[in-house]
């Protein structure tokens, strides 16, 4: 395994850096310490694709000669039966306007990161080291928090439960890439109707209103009884069913009668002109 990375900060800060335990372990992104543990031990959870791995182990930092340094170490899956085993060696070179961090070392490992795709597995290591980095130069400029990570409290859960369901460094994560944002319909602006409002259409408006008013005055000091059942007025009315319209019985006999009389004269003046 071989990576470098740039960064804006002179050799012989990082070297500070590195000869301190301490800060060596604030700057493994998404490292938990454990409470009375060595400087860089405790637990660090990585995110390959779309899987995740929790390694409890810890790290030796030793300084071999003015610009390399020695980095062991060793860890064991919270919950699994698999372990890794990493020997890197870190260069620093100079270069105009910072530095250059040279890794180059081999890991071994097994358990369930065995199963991962390669290319998955190199993505993840390749995004660590380049945090890591990144962190080792914001401590160097003091742009690092100074104060340690403080342990878990004594009631919160310390178990592989616990290892599981705490959060992964953001930087291990792999982002996808976020999907263009599509102009919604309901946002866009309706532009105002060239017809213009319809004839009687203001009229109807304040009919309305003044039929609100009308009832709201009605309603006040009347009991919630008479108000439930006080039949509906102004346009919610209920329409009257029609109603049929009969004759008295007088005018019912009226016709008939009429009519029997006329025929009776017509009669009569038949009879006459007999006679005679």
């Amino acid at each position: 395994m071989e990576h470098e990375v740039f960064v804006p900060v002179p050799a012989e800060r990082l070297r500070e850096v590195l000869d301190d335990p301490a800060r060596v372990a604030r700057a493994v992104p998404g490292l938990q310490q454990d409470a009375g543990a060595e400087p860089v031990a405790g637990r660090l959870k990585i995110r390959v694709g779309s899987h995740s791995v929790t390694y409890r182990g810890a790290v030796r930092v030793s300084r071999r000669d003015a610009d390399t340094y020695a980095v062991e170490g060793e860890a064991e899956e919270s919950r699994g039966s698999g372990s890794v085993k990493l020997g890197l060696r870190i260069a620093l070179r100079a270069a105009e306007d910072g530095c250059t961090v040279v890794f180059d070392g081999t890991a071994s490992a097994d358990g369930r990161i065995k199963d991962l795709p390669a290319g998955a597995v190199e993505s993840a290591v390749t995004r660590l080291l380049n945090r890591f980095a990144e962190h080792l130069a914001a401590a160097a400029t003091g742009a690092d928090d100074e104060t340690p990570t403080p342990p878990p409290p004594s009631g919160q859960e310390t178990g592989p439960e616990a290892e599981e369901q705490a959060p992964a460094d953001p930087g291990l994560t792999e982002e996808p890439p976020a999907a263009p944002e599509r102009p919604s319909v309901f946002g866009a602006d309706v532009p105002p109707s060239s017809l213009g409002p319809e004839d009687g259409e203001d009229e109807e408006d304040e009919e309305d209103i003044a039929e609100a008013a009308h009832a709201r005055r009605t309603m006040i000091g009347r009991s919630a009884e008479e108000v439930d059942h006080a039949p509906p007025r102004g346009r919610y009315a209920p329409v009257p069913a029609p109603q049929t319209v009969t004759a008295p019985a007088p005018l019912r006999w009226a016709a008939p009668a009429a009519a029997l009389a006329v025929a009776s004269a017509i009669v009569a003046v038949r009879a006459l002109r007999r006679r005679r």
